[in-house]
Formats: structure tokens, sequence, C-alpha cells
């Protein structure tokens, strides 16, 4: 055994500390990256209790895309390892191609992996994409978070993605391949310069004379992953001290707030609007500063699908009411991917938002010490064009209303990544 394979077969191995047992998902384009990962997952744990099953996912937008799908379940099979191709059947709209196909690539993997009952999907990032990513953060201005780079894990849709190649660099896993005779695909969009991606990754060869490799980028976004979590850490502790859920907004106490460091409080407010809106990317920064301004000097702002609001004490962060118009459900189902509404006779009942008309068919809504505004985008039964309940203003006649996540949940939140 080479000290290369050995030093990356070590590698992996230690991802996945205690022992690991049951399932494991690999994601194989066929491309040199996840072809080393799919062979070097089988040599790391052969004869270990694990059955590894691999998928390639076809996006369409290639005539040989398919075809090379069906060669990497050859190669699979070759492995012993079960392999599905999955067709990407709703192709692009407009706007960003690659940034479709990635959200797309995604989640019919983890799809995938829980139809099959897969809770860990492992993915071929590099050093070097690592590195690529860093430079085209860097070119955003990012703060520390977003120069923190991919994270080794990750939740997507209650699937666990694993990155376990972050430390390894595509020369390395090439040669593996080569002194292996292991062939792969070379897809063509990755010399396409209209791609940012392509052109960070011919930038970095113009870098690596400076010593900025891919290794030492890559260990750049880990520093700063570090410098993240004692961030994260300092804003789970703020908002202990000065954070609650309430009608599934998030408040703060303004004065409070105040005192922040400007960073601390950036980052709460960040991690309150994610938490609201149920959005795993964090906002804008330009819209985010204009809505940190807003919390600080009393006023309000909309971002990312949120309203945010003041009062003479408190900071809401709630759903933005145009966000939620149009979202139906029925009653006992999940409404806005927030809220359930149950209790009451549901014949010809659906749940929409409440909005401002609702609000004023509730008399008590006062009483509730909630905002209107916050009211206006929470869930409410109507039947056609009759309010038959409004819990969370007040207006229950029988139904009830609660957030499937709760205040717990949200204080969770600000140290998962």
């Amino acid at each position: 055994m080479t000290g290369l394979r050995r030093d990356i077969l070590g590698l992996l191995r230690g991802q996945f500390q205690p022992r690991l047992t049951g399932k494991l998902g690999i994601a194989v384009s066929g491309g040199s990256d996840s072809m080393a990962l799919m062979h070097l997952m089988k040599e790391a744990f052969e004869g270990e209790p694990v059955d590894l099953l691999a998928a390639t996912v076809d996006h369409g937008l290639r005539a040989e895309s398919a075809a090379e799908a069906n060669w990497v379940g050859e190669a699979a099979a070759a492995l012993g390892i079960t392999h599905d191709a999955i067709r990407w059947e709703e192709g692009p709209g407009q706007g960003n191609l690659q940034k479709q196909a990635r959200e797309a690539r995604y989640d019919l993997l983890c799809a995938w992996a829980r139809r099959n009952g897969i809770s860990t999907l492992c993915v071929a990032h590099t050093a070097d994409d690592q590195a690529e990513t860093l430079l085209m953060r860097m070119a955003r201005a990012s703060g520390v978070s977003g120069l923190s780079g991919m994270p080794p894990r990750r939740v997507h849709k209650g699937v666990t993605l694993v990155r376990p190649l972050l430390e390894v660099t595509r020369s390395e896993l090439r040669q593996f391949l080569q002194e292996r005779g292991i062939e792969w695909c070379e897809d063509p969009s990755n010399s396409d310069l209209r791609y940012e991606r392509v052109r960070a990754r011919r930038a970095l060869a113009e870098l690596a004379p400076l010593g900025l490799t891919p290794t030492v980028l890559s260990r750049v976004a880990e520093n700063m992953n570090k410098a993240r979590e004692a961030l994260d850490w300092y804003v789970f502790l703020a908002a202990r001290d000065m954070a609650h859920v309430q009608a599934g907004a998030v408040v703060l106490c303004q004065r409070k707030f105040r005192t922040l460091p400007s960073e601390t409080g950036y980052r709460l407010l960040v991690k309150a609007i994610q938490w609201v809106a149920g959005s795993p990317y964090p906002p804008r920064r330009v819209p985010m500063e204009i809505a940190v301004l807003a919390a600080r000097g009393g006023g309000a702002a909309t971002v990312s699908g949120c309203h945010l609001l003041t009062t003479s004490k408190q900071i809401w962060i709630c759903r933005e009411a145009k966000a939620v118009t149009g979202v139906t459900s029925l009653p006992g189902q999940i409404w806005d991917d927030r809220w359930k509404v149950f209790g009451g006779d549901a014949k010809g009942c659906e749940v929409r938002p409440l909005g401002r008309n609702g609000l004023f068919e509730c008399p008590s809504w006062r009483a509730t010490g909630v905002p209107g505004t916050v009211l206006e985008s929470s869930p409410a039964v109507w039947r056609g064009a009759e309010l038959a309940a409004a819990p969370v203003a007040g207006l229950g006649n029988g139904w009830s209303a609660e957030t499937v996540t709760n205040e717990e949940e949200f204080f969770a939140s600000l140290l998962s990544h």
C-alpha cells in the first residue's frame, strides 16, 4: 500500500468514528473525485458491517449523461456496490444553471437516500473545491461564515452529508486512480469559463507560485471555521439571555440587543431570520445590514421572506405576509413548513394566512400581546371567504395552532451549520 493511499484510507476511516454500521450512501458523478471516493470507500470498509450504496444524478444537460450514469453503474457493480441512476425530470428553468443543477442534485440524492433508509451520504468535495469556494466568496466580500467554506458535515432534508475528502487534493486522488488504472469521465463544463467556479479553478493555478495552494487555502477555511464556532457560541449565549419564541416569531429584548458587539448582533439576526424563514442559506449581506440598522434604530425591514419590526421594548422577527400569500393546506397538515392547525370541524375548511382583513375579524387580538403585523402572517382556518378560526390571534372557536419546531430547537440551530 502506498503512503498516499494509506493516508487517505486512514482519513476516511477517521471520519466515521465510532465504528460505522448499516447503510452508507456515496454520490458518484463519474468524475475523478467521486470515482476515487467510491473505490476508497470500498477499500476503507472492506470486511466491515457496512452496506455501500451509490447513486448518480443524470441532469440530462448533455447527450452523453445517461451513458455516463450507466457506466458508473457498471463500475459500481464491479466493486459489489448497489447503484441507482436518478434522472432530473424537471430540468432547469431560467437563471443560474449551475445553481439549479446543484440544488436539484442534492434534493434528488437526499430523496434517494431517505427512500433507501440511508442516513449518511458521502460527497467527493476536495481541498481544491474548498479553495475554489473560498476564492469565490472572497470576491463577494464574505464574512467569517462565508470564508469558513464548506463544512465537513451538514444536514440536508433529513440526510447527513459528509465530505470526507476535504483535506485531500484533486491531484492526489488522480494519482491514486492512475496508479490503479481506474478511469473517470471528464465533464466539458469543467472547462467552460462562463462558469464562476471554472474561473476560480484557473485562478488557483496562477496563485500557486505565491504559496496559495488548494491545501493552504483549505486550511484558511478551516481556521475561519474555528473562528465561526467561537462566534456562534457567543451568539448562543446572547440569545439565551435576550430571546424567546412567541407566535412563531423570534422576539429579542431591544435594550440588550443594542449593547451587543456589531458582529454578534448581526449573526443573531441572521440566525433568527433563517430559522423563521426555514431557509438553509443566510440572507444576502446588504439587506441584512439594512435589517440590523432597523433593529438598532427602532425601525422595520423585510428580508428573505421575513419581516423585522420593533416595539418600544422588543424586536420581532416574523414571517412576511407577502411570503405566505397563497400558501394553503388542509387542517391537520403542515402549513408553511412551520405550523399545524387542528381540533375543529374541518369540513369545507382550509388553512390560509390570516391577513389584515382577517385580523379585523379577531376582536381580542390585542389581548394576545402580539403585534398585528406578526398575526397577519399567522395561520387561520377559512371556510371559503368566511373566517372560521384564528387561534394565534385569539379567535380559537375550538381550533388550536402550534409550531412544528419549538424554542429549544431555535437555540440549537444557533450552534448548527
